[in-house]
């Protein structure tokens, strides 16, 4: 199988920068990435981009039923091939198609846990996509660009929209640093497996989704300002956005980046409830 993966590579070098695509070579890194979701024998697990299968092999040793989306053609015909003794006995179900066309609903998933290795440009769109999703995943466990999880985990206290999104719907952890000569072709950055537990929509039982969403970008809405400043924009006036950081503990001279999620919640609560 190893020499067949070197000859697959050989010949479709040239089209992988296209898709962006950055196989995982390094075996120890498919193990985390599989362990970190805590899978358990017969557990769903919807994978994302399985390539040339390094964490397919991992997902099934755990004894996990995986359900792989592979968009390129050639890619899914060598899995075909790669892993017929799975698929005939169903542990595998593969599907050539993109993500992005693709809904847990038409796959009749209920629970299941959502691992990948994607190219870095369609990140932040798949994790908005599996958060916001009726039914949500358990957990997520994605290899992603190591400034993009360290920004998500907000590991210098500084929040974005990113983080807060994320962190709205559940618990992100950085697992493990994946540095870039564990893919080939190796891309120009080290990545870091992340993981997102603890995921639901709890943290809307008392407030709006979208009017969370519309006050956090108004929050954000320009960097250089300061919170109160962005807020007065969205809320109608300067002391109205004074009034929300006074009632939510919030320091005047504070920086959206510098509002921790609770306060955020608190300010949606109160600026809501006096419009």
């Amino acid at each position: 199988m190893r020499a067949r993966e070197r000859l697959f590579m050989k010949r479709s070098s040239r089209r992988r920068p296209r898709l962006g695509q950055h196989f995982l070579t390094g075996a120890w890194a498919a193990r985390a990435l599989a362990r970190a979701a805590e899978i358990s024998e017969n557990d769903t697990v919807l994978e994302i981009g399985p390539g040339k299968g390094a964490l397919t092999r991992e997902l099934l040793a755990l004894g996990a039923h995986v359900i792989a989306i592979e968009k390129d053609e050639a890619l899914a015909e060598y899995l075909k091939t790669a892993f017929a003794d799975d698929i005939r006995t169903g542990k595998l179900v593969l599907i050539a198609d993109d993500i992005r066309s693709v809904s847990p609903e038409k796959l009749g998933l209920k629970r299941y846990v959502l691992a990948a290795n994607i190219p870095y440009y369609i990140t932040g769109e798949i994790i908005r996509m599996f958060l916001s999703t009726r039914i949500q995943p358990r957990a997520m466990v994605l290899l992603v660009q190591k400034e993009v999880a360290g920004r998500i985990v907000a590991r210098d206290n500084k929040e974005s929209i990113l983080s807060l999104s994320v962190k709205a719907y559940g618990t992100p952890t950085i697992v493990a640093k994946v540095s870039r000569g564990n893919f080939s072709p190796a891309p120009s950055v080290d990545s870091a497996i992340l993981a997102i537990t603890d995921i639901s929509t709890k943290f809307f039982d008392t407030i709006d989704e979208a009017a969370f969403f519309r006050v956090v970008r108004a929050g954000f809405s320009s960097k250089r300002k300061l919170l109160a400043g962005n807020l007065a924009k969205h809320v109608g006036s300067r002391p109205k956005a004074l009034d929300a950081l006074t009632h939510c503990g919030v320091p005047e001279k504070a920086r959206a980046e510098d509002v921790p999620l609770p306060k955020w919640k608190c300010l949606v609560q109160y600026v809501v409830g006096r419009t």
